[in-house]
């Protein structure tokens, strides 16, 4: 249709005048019937099944389906108690009926209640052969529908999927609370995945969840702290897989945890251990664990009541002599340092025949 507008404009004196403008607006056939169609939807109901795009299940094992469907409305009294549900390969070939499960070529159950547009389905057994795109149907004395325009498709392994680790790297300071997920899928309700810890470190909490599409995970969380007793600890978790003949398959995902902290167990070592001559040479070594690792080390002889440097490196050589202060060293990294305990140097002198080096 055409549509005559008037607008605001400007003439050559810079006045403002009504000026008339015209505006077609064509609607096709196309259009018209989309927009029946789409208000046709929204009050009169639809033909559409609401079920996963794929599921990917464990040869042996059962998958369960979540499924559930609608009509138009004017079809809503004749789904009733005499409708059976059926799962299709292609148009000619059923591969499961629910009036008679333990015929059909993959046998089953129907877990879903028909009457309330539920068609959530068992499948026992699957095998590689079954590995094909699915459909539903529903039969019923008065209607009857292929809902193909929405299929399945199922993929039918020899080997479980692996576990899935949240977060896939541990890198945390030492102190912090962590909790690390892992999830299975578990697309055989009656044999959910077992999920175990080979690093068994804190509390476990399991639980079943769902995804977005009604397919079902395993999920196991660990809740530890975090010590740098756990750095370079491989943590895996483990999914077990009970088929229904009573086999399993495992498979397994890890990581490795990285935890920072400062430096830790600082100790000073001496050579020679034994008994030292005066005015010979001694070595001091200092050492300390830390992640990141240990950037500067620093010597300190305590003379009195003040600290002085003798050195910045995780090694220092000194003359043994007859009056002699304690030593310590400091190691530090980005997150802090930590002293040694002193180190009390005692000489032997002419006439002795011992020499204490002793810690205070």
């Amino acid at each position: 249709f055409i549509q005559l507008l008037e607008k605001q404009c400007l003439n050559e004196s810079n006045q403002m005048v009504k000026c008339p403008s015209l505006t077609v607006k064509q609607f096709s056939l196309e259009h018209i019937q989309r927009f029946v169609s789409c208000v046709s939807a929204a009050l009169c109901g639809q033909f559409k099944t609401i079920i996963p795009q794929t599921i990917e299940v464990l040869s042996g094992s059962c998958v369960t389906i979540p499924c559930s469907f609608d009509v138009e409305t004017r079809f809503n009294s004749n789904i009733d108690e005499t409708c059976r549900a059926l799962w299709k390969s292609d148009v000619q070939t059923v591969v499961f009926d629910s009036s008679n499960p333990q015929s059909s070529t993959i046998q089953g159950e129907l877990k879903g209640n028909l009457t309330r547009k539920d068609c959530t389905t068992t499948l026992n057994n699957m095998r590689p052969e079954h590995s094909k795109e699915y459909f539903f149907r529903v039969e019923c004395n008065n209607f009857r529908h292929n809902f193909h325009d929405q299929k399945l498709h199922i993929s039918v392994t020899d080997d479980p999927p692996t576990p899935t680790l949240t977060p896939s790297t541990l890198k945390v300071e030492e102190g912090t609370s962590v909790s690390l997920k892992c999830s299975a899928p578990a697309p055989c309700l009656s044999h959910p995945p077992a999920l175990t810890w080979t690093s068994s470190l804190g509390h476990i909490q399991e639980s079943l969840q769902e995804n977005q599409d009604r397919t079902k995970v395993q999920t196991s969380v660990l809740t530890f702290t975090a010590s740098r007793l756990y750095h370079r600890l491989e943590m895996s978790c483990t999914a077990i897989y009970n088929k229904q003949d009573g086999s399993s398959q495992s498979v397994s995902t890890s990581l490795t945890a990285d935890i920072s902290y400062p430096p830790k167990n600082t100790t000073v070592s001496v050579r020679p251990s034994g008994p030292v001559p005066e005015n010979s040479r001694v070595t001091l070594t200092c050492s300390s664990t830390a992640n990141p690792a240990v950037r500067s080390y620093t010597w300190y002889r305590a003379d009195g009541g003040r600290e002085v440097v003798m050195g910045t490196r995780n090694v220092l050589d000194i003359t043994a002599s007859e009056v002699s202060s304690p030593f310590f060293c400091k190691a530090e990294n980005d997150l802090g340092d930590e002293r040694s305990n002193t180190r009390q140097i005692e000489v032997l002198c002419v006439g002795d025949t011992t020499l204490k080096i002793r810690d205070n």
